[in-house]
């Protein structure tokens, strides 16, 4: 009786071997890599845009559009609609604009701006206007870096094509033109979707002969 269990217990052995021969080989996976990507750091938010005469001025908005909402530059709109500017200004640009406010233009000479701004005269005001308009987009940091490189004094060409000078006074940017009257930034930066706008407390003015 010894003898006949022998076959079956060697049978039942042979069974309890494969099976932890088995078992030993169902976890050599390497574990699943659970970790959680680390996020994309934030891109830095913009800076907000200042306000112009107490009127918001919106990025997202053109020179044109941001310009006619600011109660302090509605001499500058009014030029520039009877220069014929309007389509130039609102389109993709981009332009960097010192905008002369309401005080800038009351401080010319009388009967200036009321001249400039009759048909027979439109030449000169398109001239007064594309001297304060550059192509591009220069912010107050390109203009400081101009600065710089210059020795404290850069030469900007107009889209008038006559050149206007600037250097700090301070820590104010002064334009010069070339008639040498002084402009100086109020309120720099405020972008706008085709430029950049720097208000400025005068008006600059080419040659006009």
């Amino acid at each position: 009786m010894t003898r006949s269990k022998l076959p079956f217990v060697a049978l039942v052995a042979a069974f309890a071997l494969a099976g932890c021969e088995t078992m030993g080989t169902t976890n050599t996976a390497a574990p699943a890599d659970t970790t959680a990507a680390a996020p994309a750091p934030a891109e830095p938010a913009a800076p907000a845009n200042p306000t112009v005469g107490g009127a918001a001025m919106l990025s997202t908005r053109t020179i044109v559009d941001n310009a006619s909402a600011a109660p302090n530059l509605t001499t500058l709109v009014a030029a520039v609609k009877a220069a014929g500017l309007v389509p130039t200004l609102s389109g993709p640009g981009p332009f960097t604009v010192f905008a002369p406010t309401n005080d800038a233009f009351g401080r010319l000479a009388p009967g200036t701006v009321e001249n400039l701004l009759k048909p027979e005269n439109k030449a000169s005001l398109v001239k007064v206007l594309t001297y304060h308009v550059v192509p591009g987009t220069l912010t107050g940091a390109d203009l400081q870096a101009k600065m710089q490189a210059g020795g404290g004094k850069a030469t900007l060409t107009t889209v008038e094509g006559a050149p206007l000078t600037i250097m700090m006074e301070g820590q104010a940017i002064v334009l010069t033109d070339v008639n040498g009257n002084k402009s100086y930034v109020e309120t720099p930066d405020v972008r706008q979707s085709n430029g950049v706008v720097h208000v400025v407390n005068g008006v600059m003015v080419p040659k006009l002969g």
